[in-house]
Order: C-alpha cells, then structure tokens, then sequence
C-alpha cells in the first residue's frame, strides 16, 4: 500500500522468450519492480511501440546494464509508489521514457524523465510522445540546430519519428521534407503536415531536395538508414549543413568524400538515447516542459496514432510494425 494505493506482489509483463519474431513476445509473471531513491511506479494505462523493442526482440538491441529486460520504452499512467526524493508525485498522471520495462501492468521510472499529462489529454495517446519527442528534440532541434526559416530533411516521413518530426516542424515554423515508400504514405505525410514529401522508390531525394530549395540544399538531415543514404544525404545539405545519425537501418558502415565535407564546412553527428544517463535524460525532459509542453497542454501537439491493441497482443503489434504499413504510433493499453 502506497499513499492508499494497494500495489500487488506480481504483474503480467510481456517477455522475450528467445530471439526471433513477434512470436517471441509471451505474457510472464514478473514482480513489481520497486522504485528506488528519486525513482517512482507508474501503474501502466498504455505503452508506445518502438523500433528499437523490435531490435530488442531479434536479439539486436540488448537493454543497458541495470535496465529491465522487458521491453518498452515509454509509458503512461499513475504514479501509485515512490522512492526517497519523489514521494511528491504520488497520484499524478504522467508519461515516461524508461530505458525498459514499458510492456508490463507496472513500470519504474526515473522521476526526472517523467511529464505531466495534461488534463483531459488521452492517456493512450500521451504513452505515444516520449520517445519521439526525446529523440527528435535532442538530435534535430538540440544537435542539429534546427531554427524557423530552416529546411530539413527527414528519412521515414510516416514512421513514428517522422510524424512527430513533422508536427515539432509545423510548431516551430521550420520546412520539412520527408521521405516515404509510396504514394499513399507521401499523401499521408502532407496531410499529416509535410511541407514535401517524396517517394523514395521511384524518385531522386537528392534531386527533389535541390529541386525544392532551390539549389541551395536544406539545412540539416535526420537519418535512421546509414548506409549508401550517409553520402546521398550530405549531397542534400547546403553549405554549414548538419547531418545527425540516429539508426542504421540500412547498414552501419557508410563511404563519403571528406574534401566535400571541408570545403562546405558540413558536420556529420550522431547520438543513441538509451543509454544516456537520467541526468541527460532528465535535462531533456525540464527543457521540453518549458519549449514543447504548452503546445501539449493547448493539444495542439499530439501524435499520430495508428493502431491500438491490448498488451496481451503485443506480437500482433509487433508484426504490425514489421509489416510497415503503419502510419505514426503503435501503442499498447492495459
């Protein structure tokens, strides 16, 4: 019992049984993870479905030392428990990036990398924010720069960092072209709010961007395919453009001419967010609460939902994922 919370020995949590496909997701019984010093427990309203998990889930992502193996990277729900330093936040509704432990009837989270969730504001769609929202503030607003008047380029324009990457840009006055792999899903993106999105399988993204500026290129990229993508991408920038690497999808070892990145004075970063620490994380989490949470609260900042299901049907989830018909976010509710 927590501040009248009666909190149970044991949860169902979604497991990894072995590597492999979304089969290998199988409901366990897991104890209650205790919250420690400046830690709380969220009982878990929704879970947001990530690509990462999926990586988790073939065996290519393992968790960081002293994460929970269950996967799950982001929650919402009540805090019901809280270690020394958060007993303050008993009650509260919130959503939270985890390093792990989202698929479960319980989750711990650091304090510090908890947001409040408006009132009035879906609980399964708050579970959908943290995760992208850290991701795409940190490396395309933080690393690379991006300021109003900018033009970037996003790779995966439908993906669920593509669509929060459109609504940061649509917030924050700054031109945005996506990529995607049909038609269909470029009309979705420009619905959604792309400036451009271009079809990647049967046009030239190196030419369409040159198109669309002008010649001049765009200011930065956002880049989750590595690869071959690495050096087309660089031909897409202008000059002093920024160039941030987030996944490599497509290949993890990439072949550029360093004279073009001199001569046009390019900067090539990258970043993983896993495994930053709680005090990166939660620096994050008080600058979003000041630049991005009143667009929250004004609920003119949501994300785009795709598909729901119960947490008992995780792998139906997961091969929802794996097909890659999905449009924006998949989440899990209790």
């Amino acid at each position: 019992m927590a501040d009248g919370y009666s909190i149970p020995a044991e949860m169902t949590a979604i497991g990894i049984a072995a590597p492999g496909g979304p089969e290998a997701l199988v409901a366990q019984r897991r104890p209650v993870p205790a919250p420690g010093e400046g830690e709380v427990l969220i009982r878990v309203a929704a879970a947001g479905v990530n690509r990462p998990d999926v990586l988790q889930r073939q065996g290519k992502y393992p968790p960081p030392p002293g994460a929970s193996d269950i996967p799950g990277l982001e929650v919402s729900g009540t805090i019901v428990a809280a270690g020394d330093g958060a007993d303050q936040l008993i009650g509260q509704k919130v959503c939270a990036l985890l390093a792990g432990g989202g698929y479960a009837e319980y989750a711990v989270a650091p304090a510090g990398q908890c947001l409040p969730v408006p009132q009035g504001y879906d609980l399964v769609e708050a579970a959908a924010l943290p995760e992208t929202l850290f991701t795409v503030w940190t490396n395309l607003f933080e690393r690379a720069y991006a300021a109003p008047g900018d033009t970037v380029l996003v790779h995966g324009g439908t993906s669920g960092i593509g669509t929060m990457a459109i609504s940061l840009c649509r917030l924050f006055d700054v031109s945005i072209i996506v990529t995607c792999g049909s038609d269909d899903k470029c009309a979705q993106a420009l619905e959604w709010g792309a400036t451009h999105a271009v079809n990647y399988k049967t046009q030239d993204f190196v030419a369409e961007v040159k198109r669309i500026t002008d010649g001049k290129g765009c200011q930065a990229v956002l880049d989750m395919v590595g690869g071959d993508y690495v050096a087309r991408n660089l031909d897409c920038l202008a000059e002093d453009g920024r160039h941030v690497s987030i996944a490599v999808l497509g290949g993890a070892k990439a072949e550029i001419f360093i004279p073009q990145i001199m001569q046009r004075r390019l900067t090539l970063t990258a970043s993983t967010l896993r495994a930053r620490s709680v005090g990166f994380k939660s620096l994050v989490a008080d600058e979003l609460v000041r630049t991005v949470w009143p667009f929250v609260a004004e609920g003119r900042l949501r994300p785009a939902m795709d598909q729901r299901f119960d947490m008992a049907d995780a792998a139906k989830a997961h091969a929802r994922m794996d097909s890659g018909a999905h449009f924006g976010k998949i989440v899990l509710t209790m």
